[in-house]
């Protein structure tokens, strides 16, 4: 028997009803982490039934980790819109601080969530490595435009970019867990990072 809500259901596209649970799906990780992504979750979000949810998205699992995607993939997209001009220096320093930014700190929640999760979260470790791989890509991309325009040492541009973002990983890290945030930081991290480049003292 069909019912009132059954019809209002069936009066979205099913990828209309998907988008809509993705869109669900992220504000519940922004507000409360990614490991509050749960089925019932989102379907009291949607206004629909959870079984619903799994009909609309592969799996849990797969819905967890392309909410992941898409906001880590959004944060990426914002910094390097802020980071394309000026100096490689001046890139690299940009990027330090918007990374570091205590506003981003939702979106360093569900980077947290999700380095755990992903133990578990096949899916998930996957959106993990892609979306780690291409803050690298970036980084080593800035770090190579300033060993062309001789504005760095003949540095190796994956090396420094390893260490840039495994500094603000874990700063960002302890940052959401002992709420701690030290102004201070992102100049550590970019003096260091500087170092590594052949700037230290100019």
């Amino acid at each position: 028997m069909e019912t009132a809500a059954s019809r209002r259901i069936e009066r979205k596209t099913r990828e209309e009803r998907a988008a809509e649970i993705l869109t669900a799906a992220r504000s519940i990780a922004l507000e409360d982490g990614l490991v509050a992504v749960t089925q019932r979750a989102v379907a009291a979000r949607v206004g629909v039934a959870p079984a619903l949810i799994t009909h609309y998205r592969s799996s849990m699992e797969h819905l967890v980790a392309d909410t992941f995607g898409a906001l880590v993939g959004a944060e990426l997209r914002q910094v390097q819109d802020a980071t394309r001009s000026g100096s490689a220096r001046q890139r690299l320093q940009g990027l330090v601080r918007a990374a570091l930014d205590p506003a981003r700190d939702d979106v360093t929640a569900v980077w947290v969530d999700a380095w755990s999760l992903g133990r578990r979260n096949p899916a998930l470790a996957a959106a993990v490595r892609e979306q780690a791989d291409a803050w690298r890509g970036h980084v080593e991309a800035i770090v190579r435009e300033g060993i062309r325009a001789a504005e760095f040492a003949d540095v190796d541009a994956a090396d420094v970019a390893w260490l840039l973002i495994g500094l603000v990983d874990g700063l960002n890290a302890q940052s959401v867990v002992h709420d701690r945030h030290d102004p201070a930081s992102a100049e550590v991290v970019i003096a260091a990072i500087e170092r590594e480049v052949g700037l230290h003292g100019t």
